[in-house]
């Protein structure tokens, strides 16, 4: 009786996880999904500006559902359109990305690079993400040049280490951004410096949100600071949240709207829309973009 009652009770535990496993894999990691925060970042008395924030797309070719529900978001008319790296995750990727961004390429747009822009993914055992210190890998070389070339040729702003005034919903924007920390390919202290006191607002933004640079971006006067990276913890337990956050930004600001401790700045995380190719799961954490309405304070 007792092996009889073990034999069910390992019986049900595979197949529940199967049945996770194919739901993560096969539903949830589909079920693009658009999040809303209002960020009380302007000053009083002035029109909300709607910004659109898309991360990790980590495209590869045939992923024509993703493409097209991108490019359906050109329906928002937001202000200005924000792209926060790691859009690529196949040498012939950019066609793709292209397709997805094309109707958003007609607004205002800035981007930054992550790491799989540069270079593509390889396996990895997905537990070493617990690993604080774990190595980076890199991969096949990505055609990260020619995307770089057709946003800027659209219009959009490189902002890789880099920072200037963009002009959006009739407003001034004084932007900063940095190339991939996560990759040590960052360098803030060439456009560091408090914010134009000629801008209506301020925003900057990073691939992986570190803490360190967050803290130096926060003290330069950055009301809204935009990352992505993180995946929301891709795989999450629900009650608990992430488990991971692969930087070192705390699990509870994995994804989503925070006031950045220490400041008044504002920071949004952004889950993505993508996943590590090796590991296309996804699990209480469904891929996302967001429309962030600036208002008053």
């Amino acid at each position: 009786m007792r092996k009889r009652t073990l034999f069910r009770l390992a019986t049900a535990t595979v197949a529940t996880g199967a049945a996770a496993l194919a739901y993560a894999s096969l539903v949830e990691r589909n079920m693009f999904t658009l999040r809303r925060f209002d960020v009380p970042v302007l000053p009083t008395g002035t029109e909300p500006l709607r910004v659109l924030h898309l991360s990790d797309l980590h495209m590869t070719p045939n992923q024509v559902r993703k493409q097209q529900w991108v490019a359906s978001l050109a329906a928002l008319d937001p202000d200005l359109v924000v792209v926060t790296g790691d859009n690529m995750a196949h040498p012939g990727a950019v066609p793709g990305v292209l397709r997805a961004l094309q109707p958003l390429l007609d607004y205002p747009g800035a981007f930054v690079f992550g790491s799989n822009d540069y270079t593509g993914p390889v396996w990895k055992n997905p537990f070493t993400y617990f690993l604080p210190d774990r190595e980076y890998t890199e991969g096949v070389e990505l055609p990260s040049e020619e995307l770089r070339d057709v946003l800027v040729g659209a219009g959009w702003v490189d902002l890789n280490n880099r920072r200037t005034t963009v002009k959006a919903g009739g407003r001034a924007i004084d932007m900063a951004g940095v190339d991939d920390p996560h990759v040590e390919r960052d360098d803030y202290a060439s456009v560091a410096g408090p914010i134009s006191p000629a801008a209506d607002l301020s925003i900057a933004l990073t691939h992986s949100p570190e803490p360190a640079l967050l803290d130096e971006m926060a003290a330069d006067g950055f009301g809204l600071l935009l990352a992505g990276h993180t995946h929301g913890g891709q795989v999450c337990v629900p009650g608990v949240g992430a488990l991971v956050t692969n930087c070192g930004l705390p699990r509870s600001m994995a994804k989503g709207l925070h006031r950045w401790p220490g400041s008044d700045s504002w920071l949004h995380v952004s889950a993505g829309l993508g996943t590590h190719p090796t590991a296309p799961v996804r699990f209480a954490c469904p891929p996302e973009a967001s429309l962030l309405t600036l208002i008053p304070r």
